[in-house]
């Protein structure tokens, strides 16, 4: 099974003003999923900015799997400790995983037909 980044997830204190910021820097476009999440768009990797509860927390690389209970496994068997249980959102399934190093991914996958 072939896992590989797909995603970013960047936390910000103040949505607006990140958004106005990579929108000026880089010329990245948004599309707004409510007051407090937008994924960016032109940016090389498909990606989100989401809106920080208290600071923000390092950004979040949100790995594709196209099976999402193998793939759990796999983490599982590898010493990966979930800690967020699958869930839906928007576009799919995930969970996310801390690896025995300490980095905190996510891995997602379409729902199953």
């Amino acid at each position: 099974m072939q896992v590989t980044i797909n995603y970013l997830e960047l936390a910000s204190s103040d949505i607006v003003a990140s958004k106005a910021f990579f929108s000026a820097a880089f010329g990245w476009g948004f599309t707004d999923y409510g007051p407090d999440y937008a994924a960016f768009e032109n940016a090389g990797l498909d990606g989100g900015v989401e809106q920080a509860e208290g600071e923000p927390k390092a950004p979040l690389a949100v790995l594709y799997a196209p099976d999402l209970d193998a793939a759990e496994a796999a983490v599982r068997a590898a010493g990966g400790i979930v800690v967020r249980p699958q869930f839906d959102f928007p576009g799919g399934r995930r969970f996310h995983f801390r690896e025995p190093g300490g980095n905190e991914l996510a891995i997602w996958s379409e729902p199953k037909a």
